[in-house]
């Protein structure tokens, strides 16, 4: 029933995937619950919930390519790279037309290197670095290694450009937006980001928490909602 399965939910805004991962386990009574993928707290969208046995094969589903809609505004950026953060910077967006935020964005896709946020879950010497962040350190961080393979443009409407990234597993979409303000010259940080899609699980079939709640006072096949 609900002790083995793969739960595609679309997690709400303000909800850590550890908040989601406690739910599921308090609605189905069910002590092996993990997910497949962290999102921001601020970030909406497609969170892979794996209960019982599918706990073990969580790589399988942290290698899926991913998919995000997202919204950057130019101009300003964060401590944070994202909505949730304290503004750092502000610069006038001079220069910047369609072409350049099109020919920029092309220019990202392909296998690159990105250096993680201070906030974010990467350990360095046994540390995670969000935690340090909050303690007012800045340490270096080495560059990593991944591939967007689209980067499309869908609106522009300045100081906001939505984008659309396929990427593979460990892409920041804030480091993204990060890097393609750096490059046009006038900062850049994340306003919103929905996950879409994680490999062939899809935004359009998840479950909301509604859904999930409903789930838990009814018997049904989890599975079924792949």
């Amino acid at each position: 029933m609900y002790k083995d399965a793969v739960l595609n939910i679309n997690k709400p805004v303000g909800w850590t995937s550890f908040d989601v991962v406690r739910k599921v386990r308090s609605l189905f009574k069910i002590p092996k619950v993990g997910h497949a993928g962290t999102l921001d707290p601020f970030a909406t969208g497609v969170l892979l919930i794996l209960t019982g046995n599918y706990t073990k094969r969580a790589p399988e589903f942290f290698d899926l390519e991913k998919e995000y809609v997202g919204e950057m505004e130019l101009g300003v950026l964060t401590d944070t790279l994202d909505i949730t953060g304290k503004v750092i910077q502000k610069k006038a967006i001079v220069g910047v037309t369609s072409k350049k935020i099109l020919d920029t964005c092309e220019q990202f896709i392909g296998e690159i290197e990105q250096i993680p946020p201070m906030y974010s879950a990467v350990k360095i010497g046994g540390k995670r670095l969000y935690k340090l962040a909050r303690a007012g350190k800045v340490v270096p961080r080495k560059p990593k290694r991944v591939k967007i393979y689209q980067l499309e443009v869908l609106k522009i409407k300045l100081p906001l450009v939505k984008i659309r990234v396929v990427c593979s597993k460990g892409t920041y979409i804030r480091a993204l937006t990060r890097d393609i303000g750096e490059q046009l010259g006038c900062g850049a940080y994340l306003r919103s980001l929905t996950r879409t899609r994680v490999g062939n699980f899809k935004l359009e079939e998840a479950l909301n928490m509604e859904d999930l709640v409903q789930m838990g006072t009814a018997d049904g096949d989890l599975l079924s909602h792949r």
